[in-house]
């Protein structure tokens, strides 16, 4: 008598599903299309690298996705929800519990210390002070600066200002983080650091990483790389 073959886990659903995205802006006299007809569908828990030149589209793309910019044509839909469905007050509240972004230039708010910037999204979200604070203590010493705590922007170098956009961006468990060239402003070995951080965040958290990137080792890091060229989308791996 065969053996029964082990059963197959199923397979992970969809986290986003972006169908037919197209993105003008209006340069002068004429309208410069920067995306084109793209589709991509990112499954719950995957890590996923978006390549392209400088200037391709990745920042728009990601903005799209994360809901902080709308098309010009198409859809994009989070967990099975369109978001074009959203009501202004409901995609504020979607961008700051569901979605966490790390971008190239930090975005720290230099009148803030390094706790404080790591709070800017649970306050937000009205997490009470003392919550938002050990959570925020917590993600710090994660990210390897449990000792900088009180520091502010200015006296980080720009490893350290990166750690703590991460930490930010996890600061309310998100379901998906979307890395804007989070290597761009840093040397090439500080850059192995944070990409290796961010990595290991994602596997730890099964958290949902999307990370754009022109440097083509960064991409290498990720076990699915797809390519925006001319506006459209490729899957290079």
């Amino acid at each position: 008598m065969s053996e029964l073959a082990p059963e197959l886990p199923p397979p992970a659903p969809a986290l986003l599903n972006a169908r037919g995205l197209t993105k003008s802006f209006r340069l002068g006299r004429r309208d410069v299309e920067v995306l084109r007809g793209v589709d991509l569908t990112v499954l719950r828990g995957e890590f996923v690298a978006l390549r392209g030149a400088s200037g391709a589209g990745k920042s728009t793309l990601l903005q799209i996705l994360g809901g902080l910019d709308t098309p010009t044509a198409g859809e994009v839909e989070f967990d099975g929800e369109r978001l074009s469905g959203l009501r202004p007050r409901e995609l504020a509240r979607f961008r700051n519990t569901r979605v966490g972004f790390v971008f190239q230039a930090y975005h720290l708010l230099p009148e803030l210390d390094a706790l404080e910037n790591v709070c800017v999204p649970a306050r937000l979200g009205r997490m009470p002070v003392a919550e938002a604070q050990a959570r925020a203590r917590a993600l710090l010493e994660r990210v390897g600066l449990g000792h900088r705590l009180d520091h502010r922007p200015t006296e980080l170098s720009g490893g350290e200002q990166q750690r703590v956009a991460i930490a930010r961006a996890l600061m309310n468990d998100p379901e998906l983080v979307l890395a804007d060239e989070p290597t761009g402003n840093l040397d090439s070995h500080t850059g192995e650091e944070i990409i290796g951080l961010l990595c290991s965040l994602q596997a730890e958290r099964q958290r949902t990483l999307v990370i754009a990137t022109h440097d083509a080792q960064v991409a290498a890091r990720a076990p699915r790389v797809v390519e925006l060229v001319d506006g459209q989308l490729h899957a290079t791996l």
